[in-house]
């Protein structure tokens, strides 16, 4: 009797440490994937255009999205940049219900977000660079970026992506224009 009892839990034993083992493997696959993975937001957008190009990522902008939207009440454009080349200023005009920024490294990780409710009067206008560059450009700051929202990135590569909120069908055309309309363009410093 002790024995059977022993055995069982032997197995019982070694079925739970299966599980959490399998569990532990699971989880490891599913974090390294994007590492891996050939179709990164980083090479679709290098396959449809350059950097400092304004790529729309919603279908509405014609043809197959870029990258899939979760969400059909937002449209998004993005844009990759080399900080190696420079500083990069992101602009967009008009004003839309609602705006978001987000900042990646080439591996898709957030580096920074921030909204409508954060920029000067609501205007989208932000400068992305790195650490030592912020330092150079803080001393003797042009007179065109005061109100910009400065983004420093401790990376080289990156993507950064607007998405603006369309309340409904009449919105559409406006929060077109106000992507469409958007910059993201090298500055020299």
């Amino acid at each position: 009797m002790r024995s059977v009892h022993a055995a069982m839990r032997r197995l019982f034993h070694a079925v739970l440490l299966g599980l959490v083992g399998a569990g532990i493997v699971h989880i490891v696959v599913l974090l390294l994937v994007p590492e891996f993975s050939e179709r990164d937001a980083w090479s679709r957008l290098s396959m449809a255009s350059d950097l400092y190009r304004m790529n729309r990522l919603d279908a509405e902008a014609g043809g197959a999205p870029v990258v899939k939207s979760v969400d059909p009440l937002f449209y998004a454009t993005a844009c990759r940049f080399d900080l190696d080349e420079g500083i990069v200023r992101i602009r967009a005009p008009g004003n839309v219900p609602f705006w978001s920024v987000s900042v990646y490294d080439r591996s898709g990780h957030n580096i920074y977000s921030f909204n409508d409710h954060t920029a000067t009067g609501g205007k989208l206008d932000a400068v992305v660079l790195t650490p030592a560059q912020m330092i150079d450009v803080r001393k003797d700051l042009p007179e065109d970026m005061q109100g910009a929202i400065f983004v420093e990135a401790p990376i080289n590569e990156g993507i950064f992506v607007i998405r603006s909120f369309v309340p409904d069908d009449s919105w559409k055309p406006i929060v077109s224009r106000f992507l469409d309309q958007s910059s993201c363009e090298l500055q020299d410093f």
